[in-house]
């Protein structure tokens, strides 16, 4: 029988000041960096996160080697975004666009760490990437970085992330008590070492967050998952109907992974 979880053991978190470019750039050596954003019709910013990582990190610092937009079938111009590769999911397609980024920065063969970002945040800076960067690049044991922020909700500072907060934190407590650490499990702003690629099962839909959360943490033990503080994430609060499928993806996959046979 398997060991319980071990649930008193605290997950490190850290700070993206933590992480000074510098330093980042002296430890990175000779290791490839990818940075990996799926978009669905995200024209009003994904460019302007695309020139910032190009600008300040690509040609910059030249602490990452390669740009890559995952464009979802956009009806805008979200694949006009310049200095990235552009990767086009077909129109036929079924999976969204998180989970075939994942597949796309997953899959590719000489990243030794791929950093995937949201297509949609309106306040990006360089250290979105810089602080999920500094724990994986500063510690060997570090599989995963995951992003954990504040999220802003109409004129209130707190209160987005509502399908995080009612679905996913109390299933995390109920299901995977040692993971009640990661305060915004499904945040699209993660690192991933090439170590640990291999060894998850990318989920359909909108619970691919969640799935890579827990296999890692399964494979490589809850102290391979480091959150890192961006400070704030201000992005598109969606209305209810459109978080509908989200929040049935989000259990399905923790059900799932903790051993529930559903229909």
């Amino acid at each position: 029988m398997a060991a319980a979880p071990d649930v008193t053991t605290p997950i490190a978190s850290y700070h993206h000041g933590d992480f000074p470019l510098e330093d980042l750039k002296a430890m990175k050596k000779d290791r490839r960096i990818s940075v990996c954003i799926p978009a669905h019709d995200e024209e009003a910013t994904v460019g302007a996160i695309v020139g910032t990582v190009h600008r300040d990190l690509v040609e910059g610092a030249g602490l990452v080697d390669e740009l890559l937009v995952v464009d979802d079938r956009s009806d805008d111009g979200t694949a006009l975004a310049a200095g990235a590769r552009l990767v086009s999911v077909p129109k036929t397609g079924g999976a969204t666009a998180s989970a075939l980024g994942k597949g796309e920065g997953l899959s590719a063969r000489d990243g030794d760490i791929v950093v995937f970002l949201d297509g949609d945040v309106e306040n990006f800076g360089a250290h979105f990437v810089t602080g999920l960067l500094g724990p994986v690049l500063a510690f060997a044991g570090t599989m995963l970085v995951k992003a954990c922020y504040r999220r802003p909700f109409g004129d209130s500072l707190t209160g987005g992330g509502r399908v995080t907060e009612l679905v996913a934190r109390p299933l995390m407590s109920l299901l995977f008590p040692e993971l009640s650490g990661v305060v915004q499990p499904l945040a699209g702003e993660v690192a991933v070492r090439r170590e640990a690629r291999s060894q998850v099962e990318l989920a359909d839909g909108y619970g691919v967050e969640l799935g890579v959360l827990i296999d890692i943490s399964r494979r490589f033990a809850v102290t391979s998952i480091a959150p890192v503080d961006p400070d704030v994430r201000t992005h598109r609060n969606r209305p209810l109907h459109e978080l509908a499928p989200q929040a049935r993806d989000v259990p399905d996959i923790a059900l799932r992974r903790a051993g529930v046979q559903l229909a």
